[in-house]
Protein backbone atom coordinates (compact mmCIF):
# COMPACT_ATOMS: atom_id res chain seq x y z
CA UNK A 1 0.00 0.00 0.00
CA UNK A 2 1.28 3.30 -0.30
CA UNK A 3 0.46 6.49 1.52
CA UNK A 4 0.46 10.24 0.66
CA UNK A 5 0.64 12.84 2.80
CA UNK A 6 -0.03 16.35 1.79
CA UNK A 7 1.09 19.43 3.41
CA UNK A 8 0.19 23.13 2.91
CA UNK A 9 0.79 26.25 4.03
CA UNK A 10 -0.09 30.13 3.09
CA UNK A 11 2.71 32.40 3.27
CA UNK A 12 2.55 35.84 5.15
CA UNK A 13 1.60 38.52 1.80
CA UNK A 14 4.67 38.49 -0.38
CA UNK A 15 6.71 36.10 1.07
CA UNK A 16 5.66 33.15 -1.11
CA UNK A 17 9.06 32.68 -2.39
CA UNK A 18 10.49 32.37 1.02
CA UNK A 19 8.23 30.00 1.95
CA UNK A 20 8.74 27.64 -0.84
CA UNK A 21 12.66 28.05 -0.62
CA UNK A 22 12.08 26.58 2.84
CA UNK A 23 10.05 23.86 2.01
CA UNK A 24 12.21 22.73 -0.85
CA UNK A 25 15.01 22.95 1.80
CA UNK A 26 13.95 20.13 4.22
CA UNK A 27 15.20 16.94 4.39
CA UNK A 28 12.63 14.27 5.97
CA UNK A 29 13.69 11.54 8.01
CA UNK A 30 13.37 8.63 5.05
CA UNK A 31 13.02 8.58 1.90
CA UNK A 32 10.03 9.24 -0.25
CA UNK A 33 8.79 7.17 -3.11
CA UNK A 34 7.97 10.32 -4.77
CA UNK A 35 8.18 14.29 -3.57
CA UNK A 36 6.27 17.26 -5.51
CA UNK A 37 6.27 20.79 -4.50
CA UNK A 38 3.34 23.16 -5.92
CA UNK A 39 2.71 26.71 -5.61
CA UNK A 40 -1.05 28.27 -5.67
CA UNK A 41 -1.81 32.16 -5.61
CA UNK A 42 -2.40 33.57 -2.52
CA UNK A 43 1.45 32.43 -1.43
CA UNK A 44 0.48 29.04 -1.19
CA UNK A 45 2.85 25.56 -1.25
CA UNK A 46 2.05 22.36 -1.28
CA UNK A 47 4.08 19.43 -0.92
CA UNK A 48 2.90 15.56 -1.50
CA UNK A 49 5.26 12.78 -0.40
CA UNK A 50 4.14 9.05 -1.40
CA UNK A 51 5.60 6.20 1.01
CA UNK A 52 5.56 3.05 0.91
CA UNK A 53 3.15 1.62 3.93
CA UNK A 54 4.46 -0.37 6.38
CA UNK A 55 3.39 -2.12 9.43
CA UNK A 56 5.05 -0.09 11.55
CA UNK A 57 2.16 1.92 13.25
CA UNK A 58 4.49 4.94 13.16
CA UNK A 59 3.42 6.58 10.34
CA UNK A 60 6.03 8.43 7.58
CA UNK A 61 8.15 11.69 8.27
CA UNK A 62 6.11 14.61 7.86
CA UNK A 63 7.52 18.10 7.22
CA UNK A 64 8.04 20.44 10.27
CA UNK A 65 5.86 23.77 10.61
CA UNK A 66 7.84 26.30 9.32
CA UNK A 67 8.91 29.23 11.31
CA UNK A 68 5.86 31.55 12.17
CA UNK A 69 7.22 34.36 10.80
CA UNK A 70 6.56 33.14 7.26
CA UNK A 71 3.45 31.79 7.72
CA UNK A 72 -0.41 33.75 8.00
CA UNK A 73 -2.03 30.40 9.54
CA UNK A 74 -0.99 27.05 10.72
CA UNK A 75 0.00 24.34 8.14
CA UNK A 76 -2.49 21.89 6.96
CA UNK A 77 -1.78 18.65 6.41
CA UNK A 78 -3.38 15.59 5.45
CA UNK A 79 -3.26 11.55 4.57
CA UNK A 80 -4.88 9.59 2.25
CA UNK A 81 -4.01 5.73 1.73
CA UNK A 82 -3.73 4.74 -1.71
CA UNK A 83 -7.16 2.17 -2.44
CA UNK A 84 -6.50 2.35 -6.83
CA UNK A 85 -3.76 3.16 -9.48
CA UNK A 86 -4.36 4.10 -13.21
CA UNK A 87 -1.54 5.08 -15.85
CA UNK A 88 -2.53 7.89 -18.40
CA UNK A 89 -2.01 7.24 -21.70
CA UNK A 90 1.62 6.61 -22.98
CA UNK A 91 3.49 9.75 -24.60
Amino acid sequence: MTRALMWEAAAVSGRGAELLAWARSRDLAGQPLRRETFTAPGDRVLVITWWAAGADGDGPPELPDPPAELVRRPVHRWGFDSVDVSQGPSA
